[in-house]
């Protein structure tokens, strides 16, 4: 029986449409934003060209450089668990990689592919989209209320939202183009893994990017206040 990844592609087009529209999730109730999804200020940090933070945005993460972050003192629970889900997400994102890479090189069989690749891409299409969510109602209110000069930072990373969750959905449609495909023509079946090879790539790319700079954005923050000073404790 042909596997495909049910319904996540429709919630996460729905949800990457409306999302864009709607009024920012952690504005405060009655408060309209200032920036609109597509202002100039956010266009000049793209999640697609941007290579880090700009000086105005990286006080903290100077102050508190990354290899020191482990043994601070004022990483708690909070902290340590985030990052462990980051980094959940880039073991998930190399795993799909290297077995889409294994089922082109013909490493695997049609039917070993689509086994292994539906619950894994279920997965991690719908923990990606369950943590933007925690974030954007959740975390980000607080981490911008502590630190209005990190105002322009939670902008782009809500822009960065919006870009991933088109291409979650983007994601999940090329996935069940190609396991339509896997039992086709071998050129059928090759272009839509290419394909789908492609559009998978592209995610993991403005992937990568966006739990660097979110990390260096909001780490710094917590070692600089503390988990509990700031509420997330």
């Amino acid at each position: 029986m042909q596997q495909t990844v049910p319904d996540r592609a429709d919630c996460l087009r729905r949800a990457a449409v409306a999302h864009c529209a709607a009024r920012r999730p952690w504005r405060r109730p009655g408060v309209q934003s200032s920036r609109p999804c597509n202002e100039d200020i956010v266009l000049t940090l793209d999640l697609n060209t941007r290579t880090g933070w700009p000086e105005d945005l990286r006080f903290l993460v100077d102050r508190y450089p990354r290899d020191t972050w482990q043994a601070h003192g004022n990483l708690g629970s909070m902290a340590r668990f985030w990052l462990q889900r980051h980094d959940m997400f880039r073991e998930l994102g190399g795993m799909l990689k290297e077995g889409t890479h294994a089922f082109r090189e013909g490493e695997t069989s049609a039917d070993q592919f689509q086994a292994w690749l539906v619950p894994r891409l279920q997965f991690f299409l719908g923990q990606l989209h369950e943590h933007h969510n925690i974030e954007d109602h959740h975390y980000f209110p607080v981490f911008q209320a502590a630190e209005k000069r990190l105002a322009r930072g939670f902008d782009v990373l809500e822009s960065d939202h919006e870009t991933i969750h088109q291409a979650l959905a983007a994601n999940a449609d090329s996935a069940n183009q190609l396991l339509g495909a896997l039992h086709k023509s071998g050129d059928a079946r090759r272009f839509a893994a290419d394909r789908y090879a492609d559009v998978s790539d592209a995610l993991l790319g403005q992937l990568m990017r966006h739990l660097n700079d979110e990390e260096d954005l909001i780490i710094p923050l917590i070692l600089d206040r503390g988990e509990p000073a700031l509420g997330v404790g």
